[in-house]
């Protein structure tokens, strides 16, 4: 899956001259906390609900709501802007993306291509993801195990899920947590299978099996 698949496309954008009040309402009416800054295509910065917090006066400050709606009318978004910003491309894979966003502590990147703005993708977007590739929204079992880090190790879960009567809708695994030398595997399965004889088969087999879901 790339970055072109999650990304939200056209983007509500603003040009450099625009007021931070104008920021505010296209937020607001859009639902969004991301805004990009763009001229004639081009990306120039990204102003977020954070810079916007930052930048209007705290309610401890001497000004009254007037003031502050002056302030926020007068004041363009080239001022508050961040124009040192981070990009990514519609061909990058969403999990680097990611990891770009969590490694660097930010809730956006714009996806840019031959120079021009054409989507942005969030954190929200990877929620998005996480439930869509997990199928957590189909319901199903989850059933979650530590296995033996090998060839095959996965598969075999597979196939033993799979002779009592189940399909496999989703599988993820991790090295992380697991102890030396295993990996944990987390499975979503659906169909009118034998549960309770799944759930005892894999007990005697690996140890730590979990389930959840009906």
């Amino acid at each position: 899956m790339l970055v072109k698949d999650w990304m939200a496309a056209p983007v509500f954008t603003v040009g450099a001259e625009a007021s931070i009040s104008e920021v505010v309402n296209l937020m607001r009416e859009k639902q969004v906390k991301h805004i990009p800054v763009v001229d004639e295509g081009a990306l120039l910065g990204v102003i977020s609900d954070r810079d916007i917090k930052q930048y209007t006066p705290s309610k401890g400050t001497s000004l009254d709501i007037f003031e502050i709606n002056y302030l926020l009318a007068k004041t363009k978004a080239r001022e508050i802007m961040r124009a040192k910003v981070l990009t990514t491309s519609p061909e990058t894979p969403v999990e680097e993306a990611a990891m770009v966003l969590y490694d660097n502590n930010i809730g956006c990147l714009p996806v840019v291509e031959g120079g021009r703005l054409v989507g942005i993708i969030s954190d929200r977007d990877m929620y998005r993801v996480l439930v869509e590739i997990t199928g957590a929204r189909r319901g199903g079992v989850r059933v979650s195990l530590p296995v033996e880090d090998r060839p095959g190790s996965i598969r075999e879960v597979g196939d033993l899920i799979r002779t009592h009567g189940f399909r496999l809708q989703s599988i993820l695994s991790s090295n992380d947590k697991a102890a030396p030398g295993q990996r944990y595997v987390v499975l979503r399965v659906f169909g009118n299978g034998d549960q309770q004889a799944l759930r005892k088969e894999l007990e005697s087999k690996y140890a730590g099996v979990r389930f959840k879901g009906s």
